[in-house]
């Protein structure tokens, strides 16, 4: 196979070729790298690089296999991760200017369990400043674009890794989510994201062990690669007290689920949340495909009182958790404003964010008892350009802040029940269509088993199918991306590694 052939499979498909030594992990590493040098100018999805190290692992990887060893799930698997995650001997900044030469001794938790799997780090992806924020873009590294158009928003905070995964670069990829930092840039860049189960995937790194907003989880091409990637992340940490003893078994391989038998609720907006006509007309169309292949199709309704404050307070909290000794001028100016916020809050005010958020997530148990996963969209309005920072308006409504937009994506968050982005086509404008998948509390598995069943719907007509990039255009270098960047990156760590920054 020649390297974009190779590139085009499933990361399922290059796993089994790798077991089966009709794929060689140093053909396969190179040809993302190849890839990486080729179409990251373009799109400036991926920051610090790992290259030659990887190449060294590739290597390894390929012995194992001819020795016959017994191989890890991943093995052998290019992997990039998110720039909020140590690597152990490679640039973690965060794109935050105070962390742009920070290189760690240790690799966080779940970038150990991917590398004990047998997937090889090749580099990091871009994130917003701390990961605040649903434009991928930093004074460090600059901004990530859409690979369907660079002019424009690839979402985040994961942005890096999805549009990454959308270009072919990588064929796995790490991501985190609080108001929906997984779910969003896997919508508009045409990729699957999970945000999973609070404690599924242990993370010690939390300022506050028993929140359950923040979490992470696997990003893929598809449903299949996403579980396959996830059945190598859990795991109980006695670290992380919301972390709970998960079984690989549990998520891969996938059991198969007949979506004649499937019973889908759906919600525009969850009846508090700003969505532009356009978006909902799309999300009609896609329900409207897949009813004749389903159950039932039928409207859930919860109770979204309070939705907005309970987030403003708990996101606020968190905040002001991890960031409240730090020196204000090193902080984006998201970071900042969620300090302000946090600062004015009141144990009074806690209370009842709290209660609220009680409230929510018996309300999606409760809906979802009539029916087996309910549907959503991930996102109010199509990407926009990553110039403007976030969505000022949505549906003629101001919002009151740079993540209010977000709130098809935050009500579930508060809800923490599993959620999935679904590639699914392209909406009015010619940009990716997420839909949003929601399951039952710790029904992660069986979220994944639905989503594929639906994946498989989609995919059997051209206007619902997952829209792939033009790959041709991203070879023209975009130094606009770079143009945010104040100060260039230091590019410390092992040898070989270099980063992909803006001179100096």
């Amino acid at each position: 196979m020649n390297p974009d052939e190779i590139l085009d499979l499933s990361a399922v498909e290059m796993r089994r070729l790798i077991g089966r030594r009709a794929l060689s992990p140093v053909a396969l590493m190179r040809a993302c790298i190849a890839r990486i040098e080729a179409l990251n100018p373009g799109v400036n999805a991926v920051c610090a690089t790992d290259f030659d190290r990887a190449l060294a692992a590739a290597r390894d990887a390929e012995a194992a296999v001819m020795h016959g060893d017994a191989l890890g799930p991943l093995h052998g698997l290019p992997l990039g991760v998110k720039d909020l995650l140590d690597t152990a001997g490679l640039l973690t900044t965060c794109g935050n200017v105070a962390m742009r030469g920070h290189v760690p001794a240790q690799d966080h938790g779940l970038v150990e369990r991917l590398r004990a799997a047998g997937a090889i780090v090749a580099c990091k992806t871009n994130t917003p400043d701390l990961g605040a924020g649903a434009n991928t873009r930093n004074a460090v590294w600059g901004a990530t674009g859409n690979p369907f158009d660079p002019r424009l928003n690839a979402g985040g905070s994961s942005g890096g890794s999805a549009a990454a995964l959308a270009t072919g670069m990588l064929p796995l990829a790490t991501g985190s989510d609080t108001g929906g930092s997984l779910r969003i840039p896997a919508a508009w860049c045409g990729v699957v994201g999970l945000r999973t189960s609070p404690g599924l995937v242990a993370n010690r790194a939390r300022a506050l062990g028993w929140s359950p907003l923040p979490v992470l989880g696997p990003m893929a091409r598809t449903v299949a690669d996403a579980a396959l990637m996830l059945s190598a992340c859990v795991g109980l940490d006695r670290h992380d007290p919301l972390s709970f003893d998960a079984h690989a078994a549990s998520f891969w391989p996938l059991r198969e689920v007949d979506a004649a038998r499937l019973r889908v609720g759906f919600s525009e907006d969850f009846g508090f949340a700003a969505v532009d006509p356009a978006i909902r007309r799309v999300l009609r169309a896609r329900l409207a495909a897949i009813a004749p292949h389903v159950a039932s199709v039928e409207p859930v309704s919860v109770d979204m009182a309070d939705a907005d404050f309970a987030f403003d307070v708990a996101r606020a909290e968190a905040f002001l958790a991890g960031f409240a000794d730090a020196d204000p001028a090193l902080l984006g100016p998201n970071v900042r404003a969620n300090l302000e916020l946090a600062r004015s809050v009141t144990m009074t005010d806690r209370a009842k964010a709290h209660a609220a958020q009680t409230r929510i997530a018996r309300g999606f148990a409760q809906a979802l008892e009539r029916v087996d996963l309910i549907v959503a969209p991930v996102l109010p309005v199509s990407p926009f350009p990553w110039t403007e920072l976030y969505a000022e308006v949505v549906d003629g409504r101001r919002m009151a802040n740079y993540y209010r937009w977000l709130a098809p994506c935050y009500g579930v968050t508060l809800s923490a029940h599993p959620a999935l982005s679904l590639p699914s086509g392209r909406d009015e404008q010619g940009l990716p269509f997420g839909l949003q998948l929601i399951g039952r509390l710790r029904g992660d598995a069986e979220l994944l088993a639905q989503a594929q069943a639906l994946e498989r719907v989609l995919a059997a007509d051209a206007a619902t199918a997952r829209a792939v990039p033009d790959l041709h255009p991203l070879r023209t270098p975009r130094p606009e991306l770079k143009s945010i960047v104040t100060h260039p990156p230091v590019p410390q760590g092992i040898a070989g590694s270099r980063a992909f920054a803006a001179p100096v």
